[in-house]
């Protein structure tokens, strides 16, 4: 079906509607400026559409059929935008993982998901060549070579390895695509609640849970997230220039993307956060906005040359994926002259679950008020209504509530009773509607914006021979909002330094424990479960 008409938030059904919207909102104009300290490299929104259109049809071509998974697997760059809506436009499913990701991890999500094909980066593909050896679905590593560069891996038998072809190989074959761009692809029959994205997430039981968000789920979300439409490129909105700092294999920063094809804005992209490259780039490219978890915010507020670039630009920022200290957002907004708006969310929620809208009294310490279409309340064990001011149980329910857990039907009944979802964690509401998280039910630990459950360290450090036991919590870090500190109880002497390289060996970076206290035993309650209550008392003491 061809689009030649702008269309309108009543067209949006699936994901690369998205694309086609924003083409024809808007028109061409300079969608994506991304920054390395190698090269610069400017797209269109056209060209992005266009090259998405290609990669899609490529993608046909090697045998991606719809309802297919592809894993997307690379710091942020344009590539990562095009796969998104390439995957969506071939009637594929994206599951997006984070390329600090150790070898183990990304085994389980692919054979998990049974995932054909994989989209990464050149620096990726040695480790990726070991870890999905021998997995029978899987065809292809997609990587952003140049065509013929690839050097085969010497560790792995071609014959049990995917093959490794270039990025461009597979766009340049479907090169008379490229017109298309505003047309359905022949053979794909997407519905709004057909499965779009699995955001693999860990488990307290030690296997990560693949959250099934369907098309309808990511659109809503991110309808609710621009509020009011943007008419024109002459709109104040649609001329914004946003900084993509966000890792784009995260709930918030695909969030994020997709509110920019809504709004018209241009996005000045990075792969990687570093204060000194958001300072200049703010000052460069006169950056009005930009969306970051907490740990950005205070790295931000304590570079200590900060006031060396012109950041008057700023307008506003977003803070999300954790909880932001008061006293970082008052300092911030101080030192920048930009109001912080806090929202939360979680990845089950398709990421946005409230915020502080532009034209709303932002209360410090409050996540604002539930998004258009979103419900919430507050609950006690019993899933009874609390009055305001009284703590319980944050649940929730709306278009945006995940479709269900993959292939964990328990954990899927346990998340979503007569139809909300329980969020696990604990907050209250004031008088006005204003949403505060007290505290996380579960022993969830986000470190820089990024969740890391106990038991996946806990098992880690089990396995070392010295360890007899060992106990993970999280502790408070201004800097990064919680701290990793596990508790071990071993068998014969071990240094700390070397149980934590242990541990980067087998777990990405952010999950490895920063500090290890050795203990001769762990508290426990009276049914003999480990008393982590006390072990976090005992930090603070």
């Amino acid at each position: 079906m061809m689009r030649n008409i702008p269309m309108t938030d009543a067209d949006l059904r699936v994901l690369y509607d998205l694309a086609i919207y924003n083409c024809t909102h808007f028109g061409p104009y300079t969608q994506i400026v991304y920054e390395d300290p190698q090269q610069t490299r400017e797209y269109t929104n056209v060209e992005i559409a266009r090259e998405a259109t290609q990669m899609a049809a490529g993608l046909r071509n090697l045998g991606i059929e719809q309802g297919d998974r592809v894993l997307v697997m690379m710091p942020n760059c344009p590539e990562v935008v095009i796969a998104y809506q390439a995957i969506a436009r071939a009637g594929a499913v994206i599951i997006p993982v984070l390329p600090l990701l150790k070898p183990l991890e990304v085994h389980y999500i692919a054979e998990n998901s049974g995932a054909k094909a994989i989209i990464t980066s050149p620096l990726l593909v040695p480790m990726l060549q070991e870890a999905l050896a021998n997995l029978p679905a899987m065809r292809y590593i997609i990587a952003t070579y140049a065509s013929g560069t690839y050097i085969p891996s010497e560790n792995v038998a071609p014959e049990n390895a995917p093959l490794v072809i270039a990025y461009h190989d597979v766009v340049a074959q479907a090169a008379d695509q490229a017109e298309y761009y505003l047309t359905d692809l022949e053979g794909v029959a997407l519905t709004p609640d057909d499965t779009a994205v699995i955001l693999y997430t860990s488990g307290t039981t030690g296997r990560p849970k693949g959250v099934m968000l369907s098309h309808r789920n990511l659109i809503s979300n991110a309808l609710s997230g621009r509020g009011e439409p943007v008419e024109t490129m002459d709109d104040e909105r649609a001329g914004q220039v946003q900084l993509a700092i966000l890792p784009l294999a995260h709930a918030y920063g695909i969030l994020v993307l997709n509110v920019v094809y809504l709004s018209g804005a241009k996005v000045v992209m990075h792969p990687r956060f570093d204060t000194t490259a958001v300072l200049s780039a703010i000052e460069r490219h006169r950056i009005t906005a930009f969306a970051g978890v907490p740990a950005m915010f205070v790295a931000l507020y304590y570079t200590p040359d900060a006031e060396k670039y012109d950041t008057s630009s700023l307008q506003y920022c977003v803070s999300g994926s954790a909880p932001l200290p008061v006293h970082i957002l008052e300092g911030f907004e101080k030192k920048f002259q930009c109001e912080i708006r806090e929202g939360y969310g979680l990845s089950e929620a398709s990421a946005g679950l409230t915020g502080h809208a532009a034209n709303m009294p932002r209360k410090p310490g409050s996540v604002g008020k539930p998004i258009a279409g979103v419900e919430i309340r507050i609950v006690d064990e019993n899933d009874h209504a609390v009055p305001p001011g009284e703590v319980g149980e944050v649940i929730a329910r709306g278009p945006n509530i995940m479709q269900r857990y993959y292939n964990m039907p328990e954990e899927t009944q346990a998340a979503l009773r007569d139809g909300w979802l329980h969020t696990g964690d604990m907050g209250r509401f004031d008088e006005d509607g204003y949403l505060y998280i007290v505290e996380r039910k579960k022993d969830l630990i986000i470190r820089g914006g990024f969740n890391v459950y106990p038991r996946d360290v806990e098992e880690v450090l089990a396995t070392h021979p010295s360890v007899i036991e060992a106990a993970v919590v999280g502790v408070p870090s201004e800097r990064m909002g919680e701290e990793v500190k596990a508790f071990v109880v071993t068998s014969r002497p071990i240094d700390a330094e070397s149980l934590m390289a242990y541990c980067r060996e087998k777990l990405a970076n952010y999950k490895t424990p920063s500090q290890i206290e050795f203990v001769d035993a762990l508290p426990r309650n009276l049914v003999g479960k480990i008393d982590k209550k006390e072990l976090r008392k005992h930090h603070v003491n």
